[in-house]
């Protein structure tokens, strides 16, 4: 059982987990999650490690807090101990020396984009990250990327913080001002991933995309995170969690994501903001 270190809250029903997890600190790489069991009757949740120090022994994962776990978890103290942590697991991030990097990263997809950023930073390239939400209070990880980054830039949709837009804004902006890229890395919600991507890649830069947002069991066996790619089904836990944007097939996948929220409207009243558990 993963004792937990620390909790800090980063944004609204976002937070920050530190966990004691010598083994998975040690191994873990880039682009990997683990499973975590919060309770004994709970559910699994695949959470991106976001950022981790094998000399000290602990991992640090960010949720949010909208499901019953995740609430359990936000409420549990410094000292508890979660029931089961597994990992890691996934495909580890393909980190080369490509030269410039461009990362975007969207609402809680920041945390995933974060130790991809830092691995492309510590294998010599030069980082431009973007970073978009709808507000300045969800733009989350900020002083972390800006340390990792050479270049940090922020959109927000009310224009609370940075520039006013989105981040595809600022790409067409830099690529105007004689900006270019060798290799460009986007994670966040899926319609974002989709439509910052066909920038990316109608720039003739390489785009690769996280599908992490898409994960549900971690085991490739609910189905859940199915996709299309190259033609080809794959599954985002097992054969991913990361992928060439150019080959998924963006519009399927939306459809079925679509299909997910019809059910959500059925059968689940929000109590976000409410002290209802």
């Amino acid at each position: 059982m993963a004792e937990i270190l620390q909790i800090s809250n980063l944004s609204e029903h976002i937070y920050r987990v530190r966990l004691v997890a010598p083994r998975i600190a040690k191994r873990r790489k880039a682009g990997q999650f683990v499973i975590v069991r919060v309770t004994p009757d709970g559910e699994r949740i695949p959470l991106t490690i976001a950022n981790a120090s094998a000399e000290e022994g602990w991992i640090e994962l960010i949720i949010q807090a909208v499901g019953e776990s995740t609430r359990v978890l936000r409420d549990m103290q410094v000292g508890d101990h979660l029931e089961d942590l597994a990992g890691p697991l996934g495909r580890a991030t393909k980190v080369e020396k490509v030269g410039r990097v461009l990362c975007i990263g969207g609402g809680v997809g920041i945390a995933p984009l974060r130790p991809i950023a830092e691995a492309f930073k510590a294998a010599g390239n030069h980082v431009t990250t973007i970073l978009g939400a709808r507000t300045s209070d969800l733009i989350i990880l900020r002083d972390d990327m800006d340390q990792i980054s050479d270049e940090l830039y922020i959109a927000t949709d009310d224009g609370s913080a940075g520039e006013k837009g989105f981040p595809t804004d600022i790409f067409a902006r830099l690529l105007d001002t004689g900006n270019t890229y060798d290799e460009a890395v986007v994670v966040g919600p899926p319609v974002m991933m989709k439509f910052t991507s066909l920038k990316t890649l109608d720039a003739g830069v390489p785009t690769m995309c996280s599908l992490n947002p898409i994960m549900i069991d971690g085991t490739g066996m609910c189905g859940g995170c199915r996709v299309t790619v190259a033609g080809e089904p794959r599954f985002a836990c097992v054969d991913g969690p990361e992928f060439d944007a150019a080959s998924v097939e963006w519009d399927d996948l939306l459809n079925r994501l679509s299909g997910y929220d019809k059910i959500a409207e059925r059968n689940h009243t929000c109590r976000i903001g409410t002290d209802e558990k």
